[in-house]
């Protein structure tokens, strides 16, 4: 499945760039089978770190421990952006935790080659089979299954009803020029129309992908991948859409600097009603309410706008799920935890208290929040889908694009310049 030794020169050269050295890589994998008490610790890393998930996924690490009293469920919970960090250094290591948060795609698939993966096709065969085929499909890697999904959602736009109202704005647009007057309509009512974390890239990147998908179709992103070009004038045409937005001015003051989740940051923005919109995913009504007050029945959602003369439809859908996999020879107890956590029981319980939208398909019974039904809804009409970049492409590519956006964004380079330097770190990664 690979070059194990190159894909490790990969993973060793974006640590380093990092600046993650080995010494804080201690204590994950390994050591968690057997102790003298008799006790199996298991470490689990996972990024909610806002509530109300972080305290329901400790509460159901306890539950767990109550039905398993010789199993330990040691919690390590990093948000977004430094878990990334440290899960780059740590695979460089060859030391993975347990258990551990993971989106698929071409990250996983890099770690899989490294041989640093546990497949779980065969030991979670007689359950994992009843999950919904659509939240298991970026785990799958040559047919076989690395990861178990407990989230599956999509990126759209989360808007305040109340200040749409007060700029004129009836419903939502539909396409991109109409998208672009309504930002326009927002200003002029002295609204700040959009928030956005400009300090995590990863937000940004959001934009671009949407437009690339616009544009080209949304075939186009993977296709670019497998040539290793992504120089396209489709592409460039998405950098330049993204550009008439920047020079909108829409963002909220300070952008460059802020987090996403901080209590100053892109979802505390639209959460206290000081933006009118984010393009997030189907996690974004929590943590806006955990960062900020929430909107309540003010909040909307909409799908990304069409371009109009694109390839692209609005039924084409950009996003993905969260799912947990295993280091390879994670002890028993690792895999009845995600046999636990992908159960009727938890699911519902994670769909009630956490907004997740349900992997098991008897869970959708509990699916009560109108947003999240539109998500939902709009995830079962797609007619394409594409994994969130700095997912399904590997590691260093994911986060130029990233960076590219961003500097976009910033305006210290051009579309043409932002698909010039994906391409040449897309020929480098071969």
């Amino acid at each position: 499945m690979g070059d194990r030794a190159l894909s490790r020169r990969g993973f060793l050269a974006a640590s380093a760039a990092a600046g993650l050295g080995m010494t804080a890589l201690s204590g994950c994998g390994g050591d968690s089978d057997g102790g003298s008490s008799g006790t199996t610790t298991v470490e689990w890393w996972n990024i909610s770190t806002t509530q109300p998930a972080k305290d329901v996924w400790a509460g159901l690490a306890k539950k767990f421990e109550a039905q398993n009293p010789k199993v330990k469920i040691k919690i390590v919970q990093l948000e977004n952006d430094a878990y990334k960090s440290k899960m780059t250094a740590l695979t460089a290591s060859g030391k993975l935790p347990d258990i551990f948060h993971t989106w698929g795609g071409g990250v996983l698939k890099q770690q899989v080659d490294a041989g640093l993966v546990e497949d779980l096709t065969d030991r979670t065969k007689p359950w994992s089979d009843g999950l919904l085929s659509a939240a298991k499909k970026p785990y799958l890697l040559d047919d076989r299954l690395y990861g178990i999904p407990f989230d599956i959602g999509m990126i759209g736009f989360w808007y305040n009803k109340a200040l749409f109202k007060q700029a004129g704005i009836a419903t939502p647009p539909t396409t991109w020029s109409g998208f672009l007057d309504a930002v326009g309509k927002l200003k002029s009512a002295g609204i700040t129309p959009l928030a956005l974390a400009g300090k995590e890239t990863w937000t940004g990147m959001y934009y671009w992908a949407y437009l690339a998908m616009r544009t080209a179709g949304a075939g186009a992103l993977e296709k670019a991948n497998d040539d290793k070009d992504f120089t396209g004038a489709e592409f460039v045409q998405a950098g330049q859409h993204l550009k008439e937005l920047v020079d909108l001015q829409p963002f909220q003051r300070g952008f460059l600097g802020a987090a996403y989740s901080s209590p100053t940051g892109q979802a505390a923005a639209v959460g206290n009603g000081k933006s009118a919109m984010e393009l997030m995913g189907q996690w974004a009504p929590v943590v806006q309410a955990d960062a900020g007050k929430g909107l309540g029945d003010d909040l909307g959602f909409f799908p990304f706008p069409e371009v109009e003369g694109g390839k692209g439809a609005i039924t084409e859908v950009f996003g993905g799920g969260g799912g947990h996999a295993l280091r390879q020879g994670a002890p028993q107890a690792a895999v009845d935890f995600l046999e636990f956590f992908a159960s009727e029981a938890t699911d519902l319980e994670l769909v009630k208290k956490t907004g997740a939208i349900p992997v098991v398909p008897a869970a959708e019974k509990a699916l009560t929040d109108p947003n999240l039904k539109a998500v939902q809804a709009q995830l079962k009409g797609s007619t394409g889908f594409q994994l969130y970049l700095d997912q399904a492409y590997a590691p260093a590519l994911g986060q130029e694009v990233n960076d590219s956006v961003g500097a976009l964004i910033a305006g210290s380079k051009s579309p043409e310049q932002v698909t010039e330097s994906i391409t040449q770190t897309a020929k480098e990664e071969q």
